[in-house]
């Protein structure tokens, strides 16, 4: 079937791509001789890929559901306002599944140190010396038993209304991972909700012993913290609870991002205390691992008493700072307990990857160092497509499925901020790359879908990019697709619904396309890098087919130019997808962007757009 196309100003203001009919020229013949080897062909690999397709929607659910629009710099929670767990109702959990969805995380749910005054419910205050932020960093846990009481209507049934959203995300069809954070605790650690029985964590420490195989703490014997000057969690001209510098901690233990000094500098993670999970890391890292530590067996039993929640999974916070033997051994303890649940390690060292995945058990590792960063250096304009290439050849071969791929989250800056891209719609090419290079999970972050910019400086957070996680906020562009609780975007502007559009349909085609799910990988650098309207610089191209499915995606990177190949397919992809192009001729369907069928390959590629080409045999 023939067709013509045209391409609105719309779409081109969204960088998709569009097809021009040129007469079909059927690529090079076959060789005779055999298929070609997967593991010596350098545009492949041997994978069998799984299929993990896994999106995941990850929100702060102090901000998600926020519709107050004060947004007063180290604002109170009743000045800026705070989202709840009752916020993520049916419609919004219904938008999030339409969006494409599969999972959501939900971020900051567990109690952490605040400056927010809980004392009538039992809740210690903590000590502003030792907070960052009026809201306090959701990765300095306070209570691995409880939940934020921020986050809830009414903070004495704040558990209840947790466990309401778990059953609401569920009801609604999707799953649900929260934070795990095994490698530090806030300084004013103290479970007021363990269930009974339940010693608390350095509870039977033995604080005149630096190290201790069965400490939960490592300590400095003799010597008492020193706050770092130039903390002012507030700003000048508010002080918080206890704001003195004078907080106390004697023995003073060490800090969280592995800091063995009573004097952590200000850009350390001095809020925090480590835990000791069997590794005496002042003596040369020796481990005691046998009879398995009690902080081991503390957070087993943290993890088991979550699993039995009903929660789907967990996201665990620098997961490659705790030894790899322990997670070897308490992942499958949980598991005994909930078979299906996840465990999705942030993790940024490619060297360890595969220990992490084979012998720590994990499902999941973030793919920060190669995949995000690579993509960022092109979406800047910096960067360059090889970048990609090491990421399959090299830094995840073998177990790309097992790799979660994504481009915005909460310690990353937006994609639309000045600090990245300053453009949300240079995410469309590297977003089609994330979502569709494997076929193991793809994340997004609230508001990205729409263009969240974080702009302002929230407070502790500053003007970084980022939108804050340690202060009470409005997310704007958010907000407008919030539109006072309706969830429907009534607020957001023409290219914002577009973008949104992108990405639901994007996410939906990842998550339901075969090819996409569950099929191998080819890529057609090479096939095409000869061509002269084919610019390897800013175009990257690769195949991702099964024996029944097989798409052709083509993603611009250029902000500036448009491009116009001819897609080439090389004799051994064909070969390998099954295919005889001196037999058959191939219909050509941009799946992505709803464009009709064509015979050829051939494309136009305007600056910052993407195709999902699907490969049929012409009947």
């Amino acid at each position: 079937m023939r067709s013509s196309l045209l391409l609105s100003a719309t779409a081109l203001s969204l960088g998709l791509a569009s097809f021009t009919l040129y007469p079909h020229t059927p690529p090079a013949p076959l060789p005779v001789d055999s298929v070609a080897d997967l593991a010596a062909d350098p545009n492949t690999t041997d994978e069998v890929p799984k299929d993990n397709k896994l999106v995941i929607y990850q929100m702060m659910v102090r901000l998600f559901g926020n519709q107050k629009t004060t947004n007063k710099p180290f604002g109170s929670a009743a000045e800026n306002g705070v989202g709840k767990f009752n916020d993520i109702n049916d419609k919004a959990l219904q938008e999030l599944k339409k969006l494409g969805a599969s999972h959501v995380w939900y971020t900051g749910v567990l109690e952490h140190a605040t400056m927010a005054d809980y004392s009538k419910l039992g809740i210690a205050l903590d000590d502003a010396d030792v907070v960052k932020g009026r809201a306090g960093s959701p990765y300095a846990v306070k209570d691995y038993y409880d939940v934020d009481p921020d986050l809830a209507v009414d903070p004495k049934k704040r558990m209840q209304e947790f466990e309401a959203l778990v059953q609401r995300t569920h009801k609604n069809g999707l799953k649900l991972l929260i934070d795990f954070i095994p490698n530090h605790v806030a300084r004013s650690y103290k479970s007021d909700a363990k269930p009974a029985g339940v010693v608390d964590l350095g509870q039977k420490d033995d604080k005149t012993k630096a190290f201790a195989p069965s400490n939960n703490f490592y300590y400095l014997p003799g010597k008492s913290l020193v706050v770092p000057k130039g903390n002012d969690p507030l700003g000048a001209a508010i002080k918080g609870p206890k704001e003195d510098g004078k907080y106390t901690e004697t023995p003073a233990k060490a800090t969280g991002n592995d800091v063995f000094s009573e004097a952590p500098k200000i850009d350390d993670w001095f809020e925090t205390t480590k835990l000791n999970y069997g590794v005496d890391y002042q003596n040369g890292r020796k481990t005691y691992f046998e009879p398995v530590p009690d902080t081991w067996l503390k957070m087993r039993d943290i993890l088991v008493y979550w699993a039995k929640k009903d929660v789907d999974g967990f996201r665990c916070d620098v997961a490659e700072m705790v030894p790899v033997d322990f997670w070897a051994w308490v992942i499958p303890e949980v598991k005994k307990v909930k078979p299906d649940i996840i465990f999705l390690a942030e993790a940024y060292n490619p060297k360890e990857y595969r220990k992490y995945l084979e012998q720590g058990k994990f499902d999941f590792l973030y793919d920060k160092v190669g995949l995000y960063d690579g993509l960022r250096r092109l979406m800047r304009g910096e960067g360059k497509t090889e970048d990609i290439t090491k990421v399959w050849s090299e830094e995840s071969r073998g177990f790309s499925s097992n790799m979660l791929r994504f481009l915005e989250n909460h310690d990353e800056q937006r994609i639309a901020s000045k600090d990245f891209a300053g453009d949300p719609l240079r995410a469309i090419p590297a977003m089609t790359v994330s979502a569709t290079l494997g076929s193991g999970p793809v994340m997004i972050y609230f508001g990205q879908e729409v263009g969240e910019p974080g702009r302002g400086a929230e407070g502790f957070s500053g003007e970084d990019g980022r939108t804050t996680i340690f202060d009470y906020w409005g997310v704007p562009e958010h907000q407008k697709w919030l539109n006072g609780g309706k969830f429907d975007g009534g607020k957001l502007s023409l290219q914002q619904k577009q973008l949104r559009d992108f990405y639901s349909r994007l996410l939906n085609l990842c998550s339901s396309h075969e090819a996409l799910r569950r099929g191998r990988f080819y890529e057609l650098q090479d096939a095409n890098n000869l061509a002269k309207e084919y610019n390897d610089k800013d175009l990257y191209a690769y195949l991702r087919y099964t024996d029944n499915k097989r798409v052709l995606v083509v993603v611009n990177f250029s902000a500036t130019q448009t491009y116009v190949p001819t897609l080439k397919v090389s004799p051994a992809a064909w070969k390998l997808m099954g295919l005889d192009p001196l037999r058959n001729q191939f219909t050509y369907t941009d799946v992505l962007n709803g464009r009709a069928v064509s015979n050829t390959s051939r494309v136009t590629l305007p600056p910052l757009s993407a195709v999902v080409l699907e490969i049929e045999p012409l009947k």
